[in-house]
């Protein structure tokens, strides 16, 4: 089995598609839908997570539960293509 190059820019899409589909596959308004990233310290890129003000209840869920299930599977998107990442819900 051949072991693939880590923290590539391909890898940063697979980070991407996992924060919007898991996005999407949420709210009510998936075509409102916005993921950005910008680069942060050192290796960190920071993603951020826009929806349609009507969703932000469907994504932060109730206590945040929603809100950290998505960081904890992107991060694990994430650690697969051997980058660091944060994710930011912004209004």
């Amino acid at each position: 089995m051949e072991e693939t190059p880590r923290g590539e820019e391909g890898d940063e899409g697979l980070v991407e598609a996992t924060l919007t589909y898991l996005a999407k596959s949420i709210v009510e308004h998936p075509d409102d839908v916005e993921v950005s990233s910008a680069p942060g310290d050192g290796d960190l890129t920071i993603y951020r997570l826009r929806v349609n003000p009507e969703d932000m209840g469907r994504i932060i869920g109730r206590s945040g539960r929603t809100a950290r299930a998505i960081r904890q599977v992107t991060r694990a998107a994430a650690a697969k293509a051997g980058v660091h990442v944060l994710i930011e819900i912004v209004e």
